[in-house]
């Protein structure tokens, strides 16, 4: 009978601390699918929702317009709207990117970062974009329209900054269009 009983409360022992450990090993393995786990977006809803997304892991989908000549280490891409424009620091696994895959449409993921710039920035901007100004219309008229489009923005949102976006990129995907 003595035996009996010891080798119930060994068993029961046995079982607890097996299913503590699957436990355990469940947990992890949720853990590590969280982390590796992102929401895709296009550019165009990624911007839309980009405030409540900083420093949230994301995947981001966009076409490569340009890459940094001399050391790659950072690229821009574009979404349906071809005059809104998004940079992508290569960090992580990303060495670089590669001038090829200009033209190329890509699945970043990374890491969504914020700048924000300052009423005082943008009007220092402004001065010296406007002591530059040569007389032709091509030399600043786009910069002092995104001065302009900055204050405005800034004004309807009641913010005394303007909010930039950008992405410490950590790995990226071509995507095969079919």
């Amino acid at each position: 009978m003595k035996r009996t009983i010891f080798a119930l409360a060994i068993t029961l022992v046995m079982i607890s601390c097996g299913s503590r450990q699957t436990k355990k090993e469940s947990a992890s393995q949720e853990t590590k699918t969280e982390l590796t786990a992102t929401t895709t977006y296009t550019l165009d809803a990624l911007l839309e929702g980009a405030a409540e997304l900083v420093d949230k892991r994301v995947t981001v989908v966009g076409s490569i317009t340009h890459t940094c000549k001399h050391s790659g280490r950072r690229c821009f891409i574009v979404g349906e709207d071809p005059n809104t424009t998004f940079r992508v620091e290569a960090k992580g696994e990303i060495g670089g990117f590669n001038r090829e895959l200009i033209g190329s449409e890509l699945a970043i993921t990374g890491t969504l970062r914020e700048r924000r710039l300052t009423k005082e920035y943008i009007k220092q901007h402004e001065e010296q974009v406007r002591e530059k100004e040569d007389g032709s219309a091509e030399s600043c008229g786009a910069e002092i329209n995104n001065i302009l489009a900055m204050k405005e923005w800034m004004k309807k949102n009641n913010k005394d900054y303007f909010s930039t976006y950008y992405m410490d990129g950590e790995s990226f995907n071509v995507v095969e269009n079919e």
